[in-house]
């Protein structure tokens, strides 16, 4: 079984990444994080508990940030994007139960150091809590394999920020702790744009998930309409990207993907604020800035086809 923590800002499409991961034969659910992002932390942490009562999830509820550690492109949240209530405001129950009294990056530090083995940490929101915990623990990575993340973008595919014409939403709504993390001595795995764009669902999937994959299934499909729907405002065709369930596809299936490694830095302030770059480390750079970071792991291709195939084989075998 892989040890994983759940750090999200849960919306709609982390709702099914957290469905994904539960109902995954070889994933042993530690702990889910919240932050602050596609909604307020109160509202994500909200949906963390009510998800979890509904799906009966055997996993504990840490509220984590409600703010960046630095400056963040935009204000509010993307009511536009997830609804009200987050998750595409369809009717919810109200939650039977209570996140632990432990903060999220607490939880983070805790949670490791108990697994006894390494943990990987499946980010889909800002990395703010993550970062908060490297600082209470900078031992924090020799207990971690390995932090996915499902933010960035670097232009494969055409594809860049969906936020500003550079900047992802994940990664601009706290810049320096997503730096922070990639610059720290974390093994990261960003599943960026590049290839979530390239895993689309339609009404057939839907449809799919709707006929196979039972309440979880019915779930999903009921909140994405509000996604789609925002989607088809700009697109004019009705699909989505698969976005933050593509994190979870990496850790159960990485042949799907093509990836490179390199540093990255993110862009703290400025026109380009939450821009993430990759650099070239056979070459010297005059900048001192790329020296000594740690090579991440950046997903350049994907086959889509089998990301949507996985997702809804592992959702069948729970419904």
């Amino acid at each position: 079984m892989i040890p994983v923590i759940f750090d999200n800002d849960i919306g709609i499409d982390d709702a099914m990444a957290l469905l994904l991961l539960d109902a995954s034969s070889v994933v042993n659910l530690l702990g889910i994080t919240t932050r602050f992002g596609n909604a307020s932390i109160e509202t994500t942490t909200r949906n963390a508990l009510i998800v979890r009562d509904l799906f009966n999830i055997q996993a504990p509820v840490f509220k984590g940030a409600g703010e960046p550690i630095g400056l963040r492109l935009g204000e509010g949240f993307p009511v536009h994007v997830h609804g009200k209530n987050g998750l595409g405001d369809i009717p919810l129950p109200a939650p039977h139960s209570q996140p632990e009294a432990e903060p999220a990056a607490q939880a983070l530090v805790d949670l490791t150091r108990v697994a006894g083995q390494k943990v990987t940490v499946i980010a889909v929101g800002g990395l703010t809590n993550i970062a908060e915990a490297l600082r209470l623990d900078p031992d924090l990575p020799e207990r971690i394999d390995q932090v996915i993340v499902m933010g960035g973008a670097f232009g494969y595919h055409q594809h860049r920020g969906n936020v500003s014409p550079v900047a992802e939403a994940n990664i601009a709504s706290d810049p320096l702790a997503a730096d922070r993390v990639f610059s720290s001595k974390l093994k990261s795995v960003i599943v960026g744009l590049d290839v979530t764009h390239e895993i689309r669902m339609d009404e057939a999937y839907f449809s799919a998930l709707r006929e196979y994959c039972g309440s979880r299934g019915e779930f999903i499909a009921d909140s994405h309409r509000y996604y789609v729907d925002f989607h088809r405002s700009f697109s004019g065709e009705t699909v989505c990207p698969l976005h933050d369930s593509a994190a979870v596809a990496f850790l159960l299936a990485p042949e799907l993907f093509t990836t490179i490694e390199q540093p990255v830095r993110v862009v703290t302030e400025g026109i380009a604020i939450g821009q993430t770059i990759h650099g070239n480390d056979t070459r010297e750079y005059v900048s001192s800035a790329w020296n000594g970071v740690r090579r991440s792991t950046i997903c350049t291709d994907v086959d889509g086809q089998g990301v949507l195939d996985l997702c809804l084989t592992i959702l069948r075998q729970r419904s």
